[in-house]
């Protein structure tokens, strides 16, 4: 489990990484855009295309980040009326299916990715539309991942429980 928990502040540094460096470059064609439109009347013709793009990887990113941090939208209402044992299985259930519809998302832009580059969609200057898209397999299994971390610990977190229980209950 360590090893996993290791790869996962991995993938968190890159993330941060890649975070601060798209949002820098994306502040920084954004503003260029404005100097060379206001100033001078002109403008880079891919500037637009690559801000959107660049919200989009930014955005994606950070719901990954969001997922480590436990800091993605959820729906806390049966937890708060719950004992300790049916909150961790209520937790590993809410995990369980967040996994899976995290996993098939991946599966499902893994088939959109290679959809797009046999269709040969070109985003902007020549750079296939694939390119761009391919954040979204990378961040629905980056999120899937975190999410199996999630469900293991959650799972050993009944089973330690229930097994203190029945500890408890023998005395």
């Amino acid at each position: 489990m360590r090893s996993w928990e290791r790869m996962d502040q991995i993938i968190a540094r890159v993330e941060h990484i890649l975070l601060i460096l798209l949002l820098s470059s994306m502040l920084l064609i954004a503003f260029l855009q404005i100097i060379l439109r206001n100033v001078f009347a002109t403008g880079l013709t891919w500037g637009d295309p690559l801000v959107r793009n660049l919200v989009l990887w930014i955005s994606f990113i950070g719901a990954a980040l969001a997922t480590r941090e436990g800091k993605h939208i959820q729906i806390d209402l049966v937890s708060r009326w719950t004992q300790p044992l049916a909150r961790r299985i209520v937790e590993t259930l809410t995990r369980g299916f967040s996994f899976f519809i995290c996993c098939w998302l991946t599966w499902a832009s893994i088939k959109f990715i290679i959809n797009e580059i046999q269709m040969k969609n070109v985003l902007f200057s020549g750079i296939p539309s694939w390119v761009s898209e391919i954040i979204l397999p990378l961040t629905f299994g980056s999120m899937a991942f975190r999410f199996g971390l999630r469900l293991m610990r959650s799972f050993l977190g009944i089973v330690r429980l229930d097994l203190a229980g029945a500890e408890e209950r023998k005395r």
